[in-house]
């Protein structure tokens, strides 16, 4: 947001600039990663009053840091982000990647507002404030994301009209809702005619030619779900700015290397969108993307400017993004990207050598995101398959991405019941309602996960966020779907008819209030047990399962309400006749 000065203090700041007085903060011999010009300039910084006052040959100030010829670039912004994927309540959050070089981020609450409406997203604007980061909200498009699911909210346009004039929310997140925007769905467009004088952010993967064309005319302007270099080019020369995503599972950046070039470099930013606690700890945030970039040969300027400047730029934010008179004094200090050593959000060091200086000063207001967990007693006749003729549909997992395939298979029947088979890897999943206790269970089987013995359940499961759970046998199912019920949401596994490791996520089934850092320590046990108990083979088997009920990400996904064709946009059975 931009500041406001006093007439006495703009007097401060000029007399600054020139010499004429002490500056609050003086950072001397640093290299400094200009984005303007693209080039590495050996210039002092001069900050005063939270700005950045002077860049040049400067001598003295309050305050005198010596970068001893270490890079000083722009503070990083994640261009579009869920906290709650990082499963961390906001002020754990930002604890979390002010030290990894982030002071802005751009978020969209979609998770917590699929799970608690209004409140939901109400409760992390409340709890972003008197953070040392800049926390933007985009406004969830699609509370449900589709008619296809049971959510925990339903919002219309009037309902999200209450935060336009909230100066920390900027517009409309990404229109996953494709279909019925091109469908014309009356209130799908009434969000869209409500925000148009904002920005609108899209999310269409795949979508392409007249099709894209109507997107665009509607209204929206960047995406961050291209994964193959032809989409990402079309949608650029339509004039739409594109995100490179490198979350936990969507790891686009090196796919898409070969867009960005001379002519495409200003349109392209950094995301994340879902990125896991442990892969923070261990990779990083927007500084791990940065270092993807670097390692295959884009300049650091350049590298830089998509995660600063060029987010700016679209989002408004004109002091933002870039080391020059005027600007904020959002900086980081480094020698190596992956371990950013001082970070300096409007001139006060707030991280130092990977840990955060400030603590929580806010209050959480957060008796709307606990006990979400409302659902109608699950029983062994709820996952039972009566066989059918034919052969099965079965949910195809692509390592790395959200994609699935639609495949077929002969069932593995005892006693008159289609049940998991492990030898195949074809394994029964369920995804159990649990906002409304209206009994929904949807049942099918998948392929890929590799999981042989147990099961294991999650409440963070895209984008309603009802209980999704795989296993082998129905008894440590039930098991693992009441554990969550337990904890008031959470992840759970299961074997040999007992718990063999969990997570609380009391705050709407998906954050908790720990530090990120003993959260990523749970997760890696939860992974081997599962990789070592299960069995299971996939990298990230908890967030895998995640997206296996995100029915708009093609091909077969499942949600409470049974199996869905993506690219239909509708339900199909089970049993498929040949």
């Amino acid at each position: 947001m931009n500041r406001k000065f006093s007439r006495k203090e703009l007097e401060e700041i000029i007399d600054a600039a020139r010499g004429l007085r002490k500056a609050d903060l003086l950072i001397k011999n640093g290299r400094v990663v200009n984005v303007f010009n693209e080039t590495i300039e050996e210039k002092d910084v001069l900050i005063h009053k939270g700005i950045v006052v002077g860049v040049g040959k400067y001598d003295d100030a309050e305050v005198i840091v010596d970068a001893n010829g270490r890079f000083v670039a722009p503070g990083f912004t994640d261009a579009h982000m869920h906290i709650e994927s990082t499963m961390s309540i906001p002020p754990e959050f930002a604890k979390a990647v002010i030290p990894l070089g982030t002071t802005t981020a751009v978020v969209d609450p979609h998770e917590i507002a699929n799970v608690a409406g209004i409140p939901g997203i109400q409760f992390m604007i409340n709890s972003s404030e008197n953070l040392p980061m800049d926390i933007y909200f985009m406004l969830s498009s699609c509370v449900p994301a589709t008619p296809l699911e049971t959510s925990g909210a339903h919002l219309y346009a009037e309902d999200l009209a209450i935060f336009k004039d909230n100066p920390r929310v900027l517009g409309l997140a990404e229109m996953m809702n494709y279909p019925g925007l091109l469908a014309k769905v009356p209130e799908v467009l009434d969000k869209i005619a409500k925000f148009r004088d904002m920005i609108i952010d899209g999310h269409a993967p795949g979508l392409s030619g007249k099709d894209l064309n109507a997107y665009l005319a509607a209204g929206v302007m960047a995406d961050h779900e291209c994964t193959v270099p032809d989409e990402a080019n079309e949608k650029l020369s339509k004039g739409m700015w594109i995100m490179m995503r490198e979350g936990s599972l969507t790891r686009d950046v090196l796919r898409l290397l070969p867009i960005l070039n001379d002519h495409t470099k200003h349109r392209i930013m950094l995301a994340t969108d879902d990125k896991h606690p442990e892969d923070l700890v261990h990779e990083g945030h927007i500084n791990f993307a940065i270092s993807l970039l670097l390692n295959n040969g884009v300049s650091l300027p350049v590298a830089v400017r998509l995660a600063t400047l060029n987010s700016a730029n679209f989002f408004g934010f004109k002091r933002k993004g870039g080391i020059a008179p005027g600007y904020d004094a959002d900086l980081v200090i480094f020698k190596d990207i992956l371990r950013i050593e001082k970070v300096y959000k409007d001139g006060v060091l707030v991280a130092e050598n990977g840990k955060p200086l400030f603590e929580f000063k806010g209050e959480l207001h957060d008796d709307a995101v606990k006990n979400t967990i409302n659902i109608k007693p699950v029983t062994f006749e709820k996952l039972r398959v009566p066989v059918e003729k034919g052969k099965i549909r079965v949910i195809g997992i692509h390592p790395d991405t959200i994609l699935t395939d639609e495949l077929l298979y002969e069932p593995k029947v005892e006693n008159g019941v289609v049940v998991s088979d492990a030898e195949r890897d074809i394994i029964k999943i369920a995804v159990v309602e649990r906002h409304k206790a209206t009994g929904n269970v949807g049942i099918g089987f998948i392929h890929g996960l590799g999981l042989k013995k147990g099961a294991f359940a999650t409440s963070v499961a895209h984008d309603s966020h009802n209980i999704i759970v795989a296993g082998e046998n129905d008894k440590d199912m039930l098991l693992a779907i009441a554990q969550i019920e337990a904890m008031g949401g959470g992840i759970a596994i299961a074997k040999d008819g007992k718990i063999l490791g969990s997570l609380a996520l009391p705050y709407g089934g998906l954050m908790t209030n720990r530090p990120i850092t003993e959260t990523s320590e749970i997760l890696i046990n939860l992974h081997k047990i599962a990789k070592e108990e299960n069995e299971a083979s996939v990298s990230d088997p908890f967030m895998t399962l995640a997206f296996m009920s995100l029915p708009v990400i093609p091909k077969l996904k499942i949600t409470d309400k049974g199996l869905v064709d993506v690219d239909k946009f509708d339900f199909v059975p089970l049993f498929k006749e040949e």
